[in-house]
């Protein structure tokens, strides 16, 4: 057996990179089903297949409502403001979310038009596994 050396860190990270690049140029090529199809499985994945779903959808919902900043959503949701920026990365880093003033404090969250137009899907997606109910409207 011949050992293989590892890759070195700046070449996985070429290879890691490449392939995310061939992979978002295959969404784009690909008609609007597809991308709804990969919006919708984001969405289970990160709603309905995952411990803090339920929190994730909270926070949707309450940004659909009313913008808000971190700390009023973890006044208004009552989870540790830790949590709530823990998901709020979440929903960055899949384009869910955005933020103004981004690394300031009191930045203002809002969804993302892709989130805005995937709303109908967060409700399929409640309706079917709704464990725990989300908000209609923001809790006051």
């Amino acid at each position: 057996m011949i050992p293989i050396p590892p890759l070195s860190l700046k070449l996985s990270e070429v290879l890691h990179t490449t392939s995310v690049l061939i992979a978002d140029i295959r969404n784009v090529q690909s008609g609007s089903s597809n991308e709804e199809k990969h919006l919708r499985r984001l969405l289970w994945y990160l709603l309905g297949g995952t411990r803090g779903g339920p929190n994730r959808a909270e926070i949707i919902k309450t940004l659909q409502n009313r913008p808000s900043n971190a700390n009023q959503l973890a006044e208004t949701l009552r989870v540790d403001y830790k949590t709530i920026q823990h998901h709020i990365r979440i929903l960055e880093e899949n384009g869910l979310v955005s933020l103004t003033n981004k690394g300031s404090y009191g930045a203002v969250l809002f969804l993302t038009t892709k989130m805005e137009e995937a709303l109908p899907i967060l409700d399929e997606i409640w309706s079917r596994i709704g464990t725990r109910k989300i908000n209609a409207t923001a809790k006051e």
